[in-house]
């Protein structure tokens, strides 16, 4: 089965972010296929370049960033929501005015259309929100 995610939840002020890459763990190691993760409103944060949580706690950016390099997980992020909130990619960066981006590789930041795209082409799109 091919699957979506949609996290909308923060990456430490609610569980949608953590219960979301522990469902995606769990269903590859089912031999299902994530193949997107779209973040949306405060979701967008789990894909901050700068976050440092302390060593007891998961380093959810580094866990979805892991999907990505194991299994070619594309990790979209809403261009609204993430510019709102202060993640820019370098495009966006430079074209802003602004002086560095906050948006972590692989992270991209995309369209709502490509989060329609994800719940047309995959046989499940997964909501995971506070």
């Amino acid at each position: 089965m091919r699957y979506a995610l949609l996290v909308q939840g923060g990456p430490y002020s609610h569980q949608a972010a953590h219960s979301a890459l522990r469902f995606a763990e769990a269903a590859i190691a089912r031999g299902h296929h994530l193949e997107t993760v779209f973040f949306y409103h405060d979701g967008v944060y789990n894909a901050a370049r700068l976050a440092a949580p302390p060593q007891d706690e998961p380093h959810l950016v580094d866990g979805f960033r892991s999907l990505h390099e194991a299994h070619g997980t594309q990790l979209k992020v809403c261009i609204a929501a993430g510019l709102r909130r202060g993640l820019l990619d370098e495009r966006e960066a430079a074209r802003h005015g602004k002086q560095g981006h906050s948006l972590e590789a692989p992270f991209e930041l995309t369209g709502l259309g490509q989060l329609i795209d994800a719940g047309l082409s995959h046989d499940r799109l997964i909501t995971f929100s506070p």
